[in-house]
């Protein structure tokens, strides 16, 4: 068995070794990227590649799921994005759980951040300088560029060699691990190696610009490359230079500060949901909850975390976790006395509420706050959760599937509708939502049995046929499309 700290720093260098994908960009200072690579590497072609690599990280569950986090890190993505592109790619950006300093780029636009990177950022801006890094592999489109620079490694070779990666690091196949390294070295030549570190400097360069746009204090970007320079281990070392990550040299960071100190620096204040998103993951992935009050009962002791949020509310979902319910509810109910605006401050006490057998209190709260932040996702999932648990399925699948309509659904909203619905006796609708779930996994075969099993049920009204019906053929012309797209591609790497 392969040590679980060599699979993480496998599993991330690996991914960012082969991730280098698409936009045009918008900025008139940025170089004229063309579109030679698009003969190579349609954008249909490189998401259909990052979705199944993708869907491969929600297989092997590493991609954390929790609705505060990822609705967390989604709002900062997004608000950088807005200032990457001209809209042609839908971002989705998403926590891995691994304790290692990493983030990367998959092919069409999803951007994965370690949540060993989020608890080793010192600010909000730092988080989102590593963010807006990853978005300008994107933007600059370097996979295709990569791929069109050396047509021999063709993009199926390298996904596959991705795809043994990924799943050595998941089994723990030393074997598995060692096999694609070895191919990786076989198959890049050196100037492979060089294209990919000027596309590290160009993403800095790039994405300094992105952080300052969307109102983030650009030294961000250089003064987490620092971080990360200082916290590069014996481990790191042992890598040759082009399987690293992300490698830091004195000259980088250099020049990131040299590009940040151009630009506008405002006066930036972390956001409470930054605070409180690192809590939340520190009390996720330690190893006890013993471990993590611990951590947090020292932090309030440090003159430096007077004040944070984040601290306080470590220390109540740490107690959550050890079933001290009743010392949890009392700072929920003190934190959401002090701090009204802020929502897991609301369903932090209305869970301690329930878990003392207090419902009437826990859904009053519970009502309150949808009210307050109507069609709030992590809310009305925490809400949704709560009211399936306590026999409530038919309320459970009302709330859902008004935010369902409203909103753009996580994997996890569209699994708890379908849960809802199949508890409230809507088998049909089930299979439907169970579709939708298949879909955002990138799996559209699944997809067509749902609908085929929800079009099967008997007593559908002619509403329900037709909407079921006519979501089985969309799905049906995207397979279409998608073999189309995989046998052009193969008999383009032949």
């Amino acid at each position: 068995m392969i040590r679980p700290c060599l699979r993480n720093l496998v599993l991330s260098v690996a991914m960012t070794c082969l991730i280098i994908p698409p936009l045009p960009a918008t900025n008139s200072d940025l170089p004229d990227i063309g579109s030679p690579g698009d003969s190579v590497l349609s954008r249909d072609r490189e998401v259909q590649i990052g979705r199944s690599i993708y869907r491969s990280l929600i297989d092997t569950d590493r991609v954390m799921s929790d609705p505060e986090i990822q609705e967390y890190v989604q709002d900062i993505g997004q608000k950088l994005a807005t200032q990457a592109h001209d809209g042609d790619f839908q971002f989705n950006f998403f926590i891995v759980n691994d304790n290692a300093i990493n983030a990367f780029a998959l092919p069409g636009g999803y951007i994965g951040i370690h949540s060993g990177l989020i608890l080793a950022s010192n600010s909000e801006s730092e988080l989102a300088g590593v963010m807006a890094h990853e978005i300008s592999h994107v933007t600059q489109r370097h996979i295709s560029r990569a791929v069109y620079a050396n047509q021999r490694n063709s993009i199926l070779s390298m996904a596959a060699m991705l795809g043994a990666i990924l799943l050595g690091a998941a089994g723990g196949s030393s074997d598995a691990i060692t096999g694609a390294i070895v191919t990786a070295q076989g198959v890049t030549a050196q100037q492979q190696i060089n294209f990919t570190r000027a596309n590290e400097y160009e993403a800095d360069r790039v994405g300094v610009g992105v952080l300052a746009a969307a109102g983030f204090d650009p030294e961000g970007m250089p003064a987490f490359f620092e971080t990360l320079a200082r916290q590069t281990g014996p481990l790191a070392s042992q890598a040759p230079e082009f399987l690293r990550t992300h490698p830091v040299t004195v000259n980088r960071i250099a020049e990131t500060r040299e590009r940040a100190a151009s630009l506008p620096r405002p006066e930036v204040q972390d956001a409470a949901g930054y605070s409180l998103t690192k809590a939340r993951i520190r009390v996720l992935t330690s190893s006890t909850p013993e471990k993590a009050l611990e951590f947090f009962l020292g932090e309030q002791q440090n003159p430096k975390s007077i004040g944070n949020l984040g601290t306080d509310y470590g220390i109540a979902l740490a107690r959550m976790e050890l079933s001290q319910y009743d010392i949890a509810c009392d700072q929920f109910r003190n934190l959401r006395a002090a701090h009204p605006g802020i929502i897991p401050f609301h369903t932090g006490q209305a869970n301690a509420e329930l878990a003392l057998g207090n419902r009437d209190q826990a859904f009053a709260i519970f009502d309150q706050a949808t009210a307050l932040f109507p069609r709030n996702v992590p809310l009305t999932v925490h809400y949704a959760e709560a009211l399936l648990a306590n026999g409530n399925a038919k309320k459970a699948h009302h709330i859902l599937l008004d935010l369902l309509n409203n909103v753009p659904p996580t994997a996890k909203q569209v699994r708890l509708i379908a849960l809802a619905a199949s508890a409230a006796g809507d088998t049909a609708e089930a299979h439907y939502y169970m579709a939708e779930l298949h879909l955002i996994k990138g799996d559209a075969t699944m997809a067509a049995d749902q609908l085929r099993l929800a079009l099967s049920i008997p007593g559908l009204n002619s509403v329900q046929r037709a909407r079921f019906n006519a979501r089985l053929e969309q799905i049906q012309e995207w397979v279409d499309r998608e073999q189309k797209a995989r046998r052009q591609n193969n008999g383009n790497a032949q």
